[in-house]
């Protein structure tokens, strides 16, 4: 299987970091992670075998959304620093070799946003007020069904009777993309962080800015009054949407070697695609790999549907097994010691395919979800779901890097901004940087060998037999990478074992592993 290629760029076959910054390093001692946190441990990232970072919002925020309620995408919140330590942290990145990515947010903005305080001083049907989406509500009505992702409904009301919908949180507003407004106060925000060095963006909701005319009721909802799964959901993937997207092309076109990467929670391969036309997204998400369960057949279709979906492009693959906004995946595929030998056998498969992996902080120490105590959650999907729905925050607990107790060396008070778990000593960087079967070391193994084979700046992938539950395939230079869900031990393939999630047992490849063979070595 080959898709087309073009000229190749940075990002092709880049491994990519996603730091949520608030749980990464925090060098303030304040208890949350921070930008000279960051550049605190560059130097690790480097070693890890990274090339590029994607750091989640520290923009000025009241913080109701993790940072992804925006009131100012032009300067630093204070609980992050400031813009010379923001430069700083820059310029010690691009020493290292390391490119920065970061993240923009134009579906909505934090209510504390001063475009959003002087709409609420307006009159409705003021400029003010058309920057969002305002509407009546006559006689109590909302103006549509439709759900907030966080719970509830996506409409708020203001002192004056009107209502304005917010798609997540009551204080994160959407952004009104017919005004003109929207997109020159965009082009502004892109411009100010290129032209200080930043290499590129994460888009935020890349596939919700455009908001269907007229905004009709969904024609589906359940009885708790969300959108079932399949079903028909205006709210997303307007055709409208392609026309921003446009535009913020010629935005970084303005700035060669820069890159965009879209959130993109579009399941049908054509439509996403289209967002991935000359003129709009370098690359997009595909969160098949993530949504498929541990199971050969989930995961060789979402394989080839994530391959089928940039055939012709140009762009390459992104896969993603983790993030801030999913649980992790040494959870999802079990959990304990089952979930971790999966985890480790799920970072050699993907960091096996042609494309773009990105890594999330902690994917590199096989980190589980945290149980956080209830009054510890600050996710707003607890309050929002009437306390049903734990939301995000397990994901997302600071990680360790030494030490055996709280705070493992992430800062220097124990009272982190989500509270640490015990026992988390062992799962440390300094430990595991010791132990050459640790997670760490594994990942760094990986990376090494992914580095040094022309193989990985190719975009082919050959399907290889072999017995039911066994995936395996080929890379251009012959490289194979098996992974074994048969549910017993299955032969190594022929050749020189370059890497295994779990050492073979008795000449075979154990159930849950995955390895990597050079057959002409």
């Amino acid at each position: 299987m080959r898709y087309d290629v073009t000229d190749k760029q940075w990002w092709d076959d880049a491994v990519f970091y996603q730091i949520y910054i608030r749980s990464f390093a925090d060098a303030s001692g304040d208890g949350s992670g921070d930008l000279m946190g960051i550049k605190s441990r560059l130097p690790y990232l480097k070693g890890l075998g990274i090339d590029a970072l994607w750091i989640t919002p520290f923009y000025a925020s009241p913080q109701a959304d993790g940072g992804y309620d925006v009131a100012d995408p032009r300067t630093v919140d204070p609980l992050y620093g400031d813009l010379a330590a923001f430069d700083a942290m820059l310029a010690e990145a691009k020493r290292l070799g390391l490119r920065v990515t970061v993240d923009v947010v134009p579906n909505h903005s934090s209510d504390q946003h001063e475009w959003f305080q002087a709409a609420l001083k307006a009159a409705p049907g003021s400029p003010e007020r058309d920057r969002y989406i305002f509407r009546d509500a006559h006689d109590g009505v909302l103006p549509n069904n439709w759900p907030a992702v966080f719970g509830g409904p996506a409409w708020e009301r203001t002192a004056d009777g009107q209502v304005y919908l917010h798609l997540f949180a009551p204080e994160q507003p959407d952004i009104n993309w017919d005004n003109p407004e929207a997109a020159t106060d965009l082009d502004r925000t892109l411009r100010f962080w290129l032209d200080r060095g930043v290499d590129g963006f994460r888009i935020d909701v890349a596939h919700g800015m455009a908001k269907p005319a007229g905004l009709p009721d969904l024609p589906t909802l359940d009885a708790a009054g969300n959108v079932p799964d399949g079903a028909i959901d205006f709210r997303w993937d307007n055709d409208a949407v392609h026309s921003i997207h446009r535009g913020i092309r010629r935005t970084m076109d303005d700035y060669p070697d820069t890159v965009t990467v879209g959130e993109v929670w579009v399941t049908d391969r054509t439509r996403l695609a289209l967002y991935l036309r000359p003129d709009e997204l370098h690359m997009s998400f595909n969160f098949r790999l993530a949504e498929a369960a541990w199971a050969p057949d989930e995961l060789r279709v979402a394989i080839d549907e994530s391959i089928k979906t940039v055939d012709g492009t140009g762009t390459p693959t992104c896969w993603v097994l983790s993030n801030h906004d999913i649980s992790r995946h040494a959870t999802r595929y079990g959990g304990g010691k089952t979930g971790r030998a999966r985890a480790r056998a799920a970072a050699l498969l993907q960091l096996a395919l042609p494309g773009t992996p990105f890594i999330y902080q902690g994917d590199e120490l096989g980190l589980e979800d945290v149980h956080v105590p209830d009054d510890a959650l600050r996710d707003p999907t607890w309050e929002r779901s009437g306390h049903t729905e734990r939301g995000r925050d397990g994901c997302r607990v600071p990680i360790p890097w030494a030490g055996s107790a709280a705070p493992y060396g992430f800062s220097t008070t124990s009272r982190t901004w989500l509270p640490m778990p015990e026992g988390w000593g062992q799962r440390s960087v300094e430990q595991q940087e010791a132990d050459p079967a640790s997670h760490l070391r594994l990942y760094r193994t990986a990376l090494a060998i992914r580095r040094s084979r022309n193989a990985f700046g190719d975009r082919s992938l050959r399907w290889l037999d072999g017995p039911d539950g066994l995936i395996a395939f080929a890379r251009s230079d012959g490289m194979v990478c098996a992974l074994n869900l048969t549910g017993g031990p299955v032969d190594i393939p022929a050749g020189t074992v370059l890497l295994s999630s779990t050492p073979p047992q008795n000449g075979k490849l154990p159930n849950d592993a995955a390895i990597w063979v050079d057959p002409g070595a």
